[in-house]
């Protein structure tokens, strides 16, 4: 005879963590959350001695003591830690502490001992709000602030009387669909700004040759748009070949001669079924500044040094030495650079500074082992020279400063090195009503370094 059918059992959500710490950069505890009271109260003292007591070279961002399982972070000297006494997911725990790191930094501005100190009613606010019993929650900071203030004080949440603020419709299931956008928003006037921001990371040798190109770039929005808008935005991607669409996330590998990403994270907001399907970008966007994607760009082969910077040193004798520095914008001409900062390693025993350029302002930074040619603004096909003297004792430093690259910082407004382009960028609302949208491109340097030849 045939078995009966046994119902399915649904699947139960295993929580993620016991307990969690925030401790000083001695591993003092600061505040401490249990949320299932199944573990130890004493859990700083096995993380000092597994983290703070040891080199740096053997901590380890997730370890196991006594059956029980510590992942943690550092940030602005202070170190969060969670603790799971069952076996859990590792990157969860990674990625639920920088989401509440982020959210600490959105309410208190800086996290340092000091400000835990003074804000731990509101910490611990946010704690009970981010995690229940071990289950993550919210971790939208946009969503926290509508209903977790710092304008009432500890004072009045004893004496006054009045209701607590209602929770968002979106955390009652009321707009589930998105989240992230408050209801019943209105503005005189609806806009939309977008910035394209690249960051070209470049590794270039002492010979003038590109060891590693690539973009990380980040598409940053701010949105004061009235309603439950959409937005329609399509850029210059390749198309990816027919019948195997790419998903996102992944490279589209095309013909054509467009921008080819290699590695896109999109905003929460953003449908990806639609993006993957034909490879439109929409959304109902939160409101205010969010950052709607970022991606990365393979450019070796395809892009020469912005700014290329050449550096020569001469010993003149046992007691003088002298380095010639020119600079050259490889960019359009109608485009300059800002805030051009060309950061130089010296000898760490050097005197007796002096210098000499066509433009700018050059400093020596003893504490740093280096001299800063500053430029207000470069513009594109342009040359510029420095040229800075030294004195050195006759007992000198034994390091090797030419093993230290060169840094260069700049900032290229209405220029992208990637090409990439905003094709379209829509606003639909119903009902529908006027909309300004504004689209700007900024090209930074982001780890930008050549190699110094002596």
């Amino acid at each position: 005879q045939p078995r009966p059918a046994v119902p399915a059992r649904e699947a139960t959500p295993i929580p993620m963590a016991s307990a969690l710490m925030v401790l000083s950069h001695r591993g003092k505890q600061l505040i401490t959350r249990n949320y299932r009271q199944d573990v130890p109260s004493q859990l700083a003292k096995a993380f000092v001695e597994k983290v703070c007591d040891v080199e740096e070279s053997e901590h380890k961002p997730v370890f196991e003591v006594d059956g029980l399982t510590f992942a943690w972070i550092q940030r602005d000297g202070l170190y969060l830690v969670l603790v799971a006494k069952i076996n859990t997911n590792a990157a969860m725990l990674m990625t639920y502490l920088d989401a509440l790191y982020a959210t600490l930094v959105d309410y208190l501005g800086v996290v340092s001992e000091e400000v835990i100190r003074e804000n731990f009613v509101i910490i611990y606010e946010l704690f009970d709000e981010m995690m229940d019993f071990g289950y993550p929650q919210c971790t939208d900071a946009r969503l926290l602030q509508q209903y977790i203030t710092q304008e009432r004080s500890l004072r009045d949440l004893v004496t006054d009387s009045a209701p607590p603020p209602e929770l968002p419709s979106s955390l009652k299931g009321g707009s589930a669909s998105c989240p992230w956008r408050p209801e019943g928003l209105k503005y005189k006037q609806n806009e939309v700004f977008l910035d394209v921001v690249d960051s070209l990371n470049l590794l270039i040798s002492a010979k003038g040759d590109i060891i590693s190109s690539e973009v990380t770039g980040t598409v940053k929005m701010k949105t004061k748009l009235s309603g439950m808008p959409e937005l329609i935005l399509r850029v210059n991607e390749k198309t990816p070949d027919k019948g195997s669409p790419p998903r996102a996330g992944r490279k589209a590998k095309a013909k054509g001669g467009t921008v080819d990403f290699e590695d896109v994270k999109f905003h929460q907001c953003v449908k990806l079924n639609k993006f993957n399907t034909d490879r439109t970008i929409s959304f109902v966007p939160p409101d205010g500044d969010f950052d709607l994607m970022t991606y990365r760009l393979n450019m070796k082969g395809k892009v020469k040094p912005l700014l290329k910077i050449t550096a020569s040193v001469q010993n003149f004798s046992d007691s003088r030495m002298e380095y010639s520095i020119k600079a050259v914008s490889q960019f359009d001409r109608a485009s300059s650079a800002t805030n051009v900062k060309v950061v130089i390693p010296v000898p760490p025993d050097i005197h007796s500074p002096n210098f000499k350029a066509t433009v700018g302002q050059v400093r020596y930074h003893p504490d740093a082992d280096c001299i800063v040619w500053s430029i207000e603004l470069f513009p594109g096909g342009k040359e510029f020279l420095c040229r800075a003297e030294f004195g050195r004792p006759s007992i000198r430093s034994e390091i090797d400063f030419s093993r230290v690259p060169i840094k260069v910082n700049f900032e290229i407004p209405y220029f992208t090195v990637s090409n990439f382009q905003v094709r379209t960028l829509k606003v639909i609302s119903n009902p529908a009503y006027k909309s300004l949208t504004w689209v700007r491109y900024f090209t930074r340097s982001g780890k930008y370094e050549i190699r110094m030849g002596t």
